[in-house]
């Protein structure tokens, strides 16, 4: 006996612009990433009371790289696919060009986008590491920061350049007047 699982229907949106779309996402994003990331940084700092950019158990590169990778990946995927979505319920004011491989530009841009912002990141990191001396500590809640800033900052950047990159494919929806149709 086979099984058959049905994939469940997609939620409806509410009709709206693509601006009040991608401001909503924003938001959604933005809290949840900025507050998690500080407390999982302030947390992991506060152990050492203090930390370094490559050295120790708990450094500043152990908690950022992976975040700087993972965040752009997982925000490029996940908004393509949400616009993409709203974009074929008729929820905003474009639709996607039907001979678009979306699967194609969601994995092609959220692989680019990990690799340019952890590679962008890492030589910060190095430069910091340069600049400063071996001995240096880092403030743990001043790292705390930074790394819930630059969340947001991610967060922010990953939901409009995927955006900007699919409105090559994009049309804006127009409407027919009613005495035309006849």
């Amino acid at each position: 006996m086979k099984f058959k699982i049905k994939p469940p229907k997609p939620r409806l949106i509410k009709k709206t612009t693509l601006k009040r779309f991608l401001i909503k996402r924003t938001i959604y994003y933005v809290l949840p990433n900025v507050f998690f990331n500080f407390i999982i940084a302030y947390a992991s700092f506060k152990e050492l009371g203090y930390t370094h950019f490559f050295s120790g158990t708990q450094n500043l590169a152990r908690l950022t790289l992976p975040m700087a990778i993972f965040l752009p990946v997982v925000l490029t995927i996940d908004i393509i696919k949400r616009v993409t979505d709203a974009a074929s319920q008729e929820a905003i004011e474009f639709t996607v060009d039907e001979q678009l491989n979306i699967k194609k530009l969601m994995t092609r841009l959220s692989i680019l986008h990990g690799l340019i912002t952890g590679l962008l990141v890492l030589s910060l990191l190095f430069i910091g590491q340069y600049n400063f001396s071996k001995d240096y500590k880092l403030d743990a809640t001043a790292m705390a920061v930074v790394v819930g800033t630059l969340a947001g900052i991610l967060s922010v950047v990953f939901v409009y350049l995927p955006i900007w990159r699919l409105r090559k494919w994009m049309c804006k929806v127009t409407s027919v007047p009613a005495d035309l149709n006849t």
